[in-house]
Order: C-alpha cells, then structure tokens, then sequence
C-alpha cells in the first residue's frame, strides 16, 4: 500500500469550516464485524481503523442477554483467533485480563452465554481506543478522483470526516411482518425490547401470549416468558416443525475458508438454491434451547395438568388488529384455511433484515448494482465502483447469496476481516490457512 494520507483535510461544503480528520481506514459501525477489522488492522493500518458507532456506548443486542440465553458460535470464533491467535485481543486474553479464566473453564460450557460475548466486544472496543460512540455516519460521499479522491463521511451536521477507504458494518434490524408495520399497539412487542418490557412488571400467569416467529429468537422469547410466569404462551412458526439448528460436522464444514472461495466461483443460481438448502445450518434453534422448552413445558404439564406452551407450526399469521385491548392475529395454515388467535401481549421475532446503506445518490450512481438495486460485491467483499482503484468501499454482513450462507453471522468473523485488510494493503498481511479438508467440492 502507498504512504496514505494522515492529516486533517479541507472539504468542500465544510460549512464549520475546520479541517476534518483524514483516516486510512473508517468503518462505520462498531459491532462485532468492524470491531474484528479493527482488532486485527491495529498493527497494520497506520493510526488504526477508525470506527464511527451511532450508539452512545458498547452494546451488541442488548436487549436480548437474559439469564439462559448461549451463543451459537464457538467462542473461538471470535474476533481475532482464526487468523491471528496471539493477538492482544482474543476471547482467552479478555478471559485472564479479568481474573476469570478458571471460572469460565470450571463453569463447562458448551454454548458460553450472550451476555459474556457482549462483554467481551465491549472490552476489545474499549482496548482499540479508536471508536468514537454516539457519531452516527448518515450519508458517505465521495469528492476528487484518481490518487486525490477520499470518501467524506457525514453526521447529522454535516462532514466529519474523510477517508481513503470505508468498511461497512452496519449490522442488521428486526424485521416485521407487513401485517403488524401499521400496528401502533401497546400491547406489541419487539423480541430485542421484551426483556426490559417485562422488568418489574405484574403478570397474570393465565394471561393469554403470542409469539409470532418460529427461530432462535421466538424460542428464547418463549422463554423469558416463562421465566416471568406466563402460562398461557402460544408460539406461531412459519415452518411445519420448529427446527433445531444443523451443527453437524458436515454442516459445518459451509463454515470454513475453502468452502467460501468454492461457493463464490459458482454461478449465480446455484448459490441462491444453495444458501435455501443450507439455511437451517445458521437459522434453526439450538437445540439445548429447544429441549429446555420442551422438558419445562412437561415438567409444568406434570404439576399443573397443562402445557404452558402451544406449539403452533405451519402458521404464517397475515392480519393483524387491536380490539377491546387485545390484538387479534389470523393466520394462514399451511394444510388450508385460517385460525385466529388473540392476546393483550405479542411479540414479534421474525428474523432481521440488513439495515439500509447510507451512500449518497451521486455515489451509488458510479457503482454497479444487481438486480436488487445492491451494489455488486467481489470476492474481498468490494463495491464494485469507479474509483475502486484508489479509495475501496467495502461492505459487511450482507452478502450470503454471493459469499455464503455464513457471511451475515459471527463464524467467519476474522476471516472477513483479514480478506479486507490484505485487500485494502495490497498484500497478505494475514495468511488465512485451510488446508486440510476432508470434503471435496470440486
């Protein structure tokens, strides 16, 4: 990489008129995939990655780190470890930095918990020293060409920065069904606003609930509903089961480098029927947070002579209204007809859906899009652009029908961000090593 550029610079349209600073590399956004890029560019990118988070201080779901709640990912997954074990900031580091290595091993996870996971990204930010909280990025543009061009980052008041090259990591947010978007009911729910909805609130434990969504966030959603004493919850799932998560051996082996360079080199319409294939491999529920459902859904039938959970599958609710202070869903079933189902409380955890990208008009137009209207990523996860040979955007978190079925989840984390920063380097900084593999795809 050529010597970049580390002095504030000038803008146009800078109406405060100070010089903005002038980063190597921006990332916007400070969750887990900016937070890895950021860990492992600290000793490769001169004066750090910088991060600009719209939050005022760390969080990574905060509304979902409730008692019981696992992560889904080895915590060897992390932020660091698969390229780069030693670094400062692995899992392990974080564990003895804070005096509890012996109590996490002695504690025997499987699945270590969501809050501990939170914690950790909280510590490596806090370590990084380079993100700057409550600096939301809310257009990027782009001003100059050839070796004088650089990506300006703007905030509510306007610029605050410019940059050589920007990685995108925005995250992700809930999606809701079109039945419930117009719905401005009290008595509806958020998954991510549950827990602090249900804080110190009165519970009628015969109150009727419903739980629209049939994946890990439903499950855990039934969950704390029981934990606050519900015993009347109806669990709605689009599909004909409630299906535990594939973590076989095979399954995972969609997790893994070489995997990802096979699946990118396929044509277009065999990655799509793909990633339908593999879904269940990264959606699907646990399957200890599904035996917990059903082994205290048992436990309370053997002391109450009822189940406090209906499982209702093959649902896929299509109206929604409020009525004398219940909401009332119907829903479609997939063997025919239509069943209708009412409760004061319904929770809403229907997946989520890749937040929206903040690029100016005039700089999505010097980029190629699909037929979506996204930009076209390459294989090091680059927009596809005009003036890519000089300033590269790079997008994160969103591309699994181009690079698999992993790339929106935590399991390839440092992978993705050692591919963008031998990208943006021109040069391996990080050998990303896979070797071995015992699965031909070829």
């Amino acid at each position: 990489m050529s010597e970049q550029r580390q002095q504030p610079v000038a803008v146009p349209g800078n109406r405060s008129g100070t010089r903005l600073p002038h980063h190597t590399v921006a990332g916007i956004g400070a969750g887990p995939a900016n937070l890895s890029l950021a860990a492992l560019g600290e000793r490769e990118i001169p004066g750090g990655v910088r991060l600009y988070e719209r939050r005022s201080s760390a969080a990574w779901h905060p509304g979902q780190l409730s008692e019981g709640t696992r992560l889904q990912t080895s915590w060897l997954k992390d932020l660091v470890t698969l390229v780069d074990p030693t670094n400062r900031l692995s899992f392990l580091n974080y564990l003895v930095a804070g005096g509890r290595m012996y109590s996490f091993i002695n504690a025997q996870y499987a699945e270590i918990p969501r809050l501990e996971f939170a914690r950790y990204l909280a510590w490596a930010a806090g370590e990084l020293g380079t993100v700057r909280y409550g600096s939301p990025v809310e257009r990027i543009g782009h001003t100059g060409a050839g070796a004088a061009g650089r990506f300006v980052l703007h905030g509510p008041d306007g610029p605050v920065a410019t940059a050589d090259h920007v990685v995108l990591g925005l995250g992700t947010r809930p999606r809701v069904p079109a039945c419930f978007e117009d719905l401005a009911a009290d008595g509806l729910v958020l998954a991510e606003r549950l827990h602090a909805r249900l804080r110190g609130a009165a519970v009628l434990p015969y109150q009727p609930a419903v739980v629209v969504g049939g994946g890990q966030t439903g499950a855990e959603s039934v969950l704390e509903l029981i934990q606050h004493g519900f015993r009347d919850i109806r669990w709605i799932g689009r599909r004909n089961w409630f299906a535990p998560m594939d973590d076989s051996p095979s399954a995972n082996d969609f997790f893994r480098p070489t995997y990802l360079r096979f699946f990118h080199g396929l044509p277009a319409e065999v990655r799509q029927r793909y990633v339908a294939e593999q879904q269940l491999t990264s959606d699907g529920i646990s399957l200890s947070t599904i035996q917990q459902i059903y082994q205290l859904n048992y436990e309370m039938y053997l002391r109450e002579g009822r189940y406090p959970v209906m499982l209702l599958p093959g649902r896929d609710v299509v109206r929604a209204c409020e009525r004398d202070g219940q909401l009332v869903l119907w829903c479609e079933r997939d063997w025919g007809g239509r069943e209708r189902h009412a409760a004061p409380l319904v929770v809403i955890a229907t997946g989520r859906e890749a937040a929206d990208l903040p690029l100016a008009p005039e700089l999505l137009a010097l980029m190629e899009l699909d037929e979506a209207g996204q930009p076209v990523l390459e294989a090091d996860y680059s927009v596809r652009w005009k003036y890519a040979e000089h300033n590269r955007l790079y997008v994160q978190n969103r591309s699994r029908t181009g690079h698999g079925i992993a790339d929106p989840n935590l399991s390839l984390l440092a992978v993705r961000a050692a591919t963008i920063l031998n990208s943006v380097l021109d040069r391996e900084a990080y050998v990303i090593r896979d070797e071995h593999v015992s699965t031909a795809w070829l």
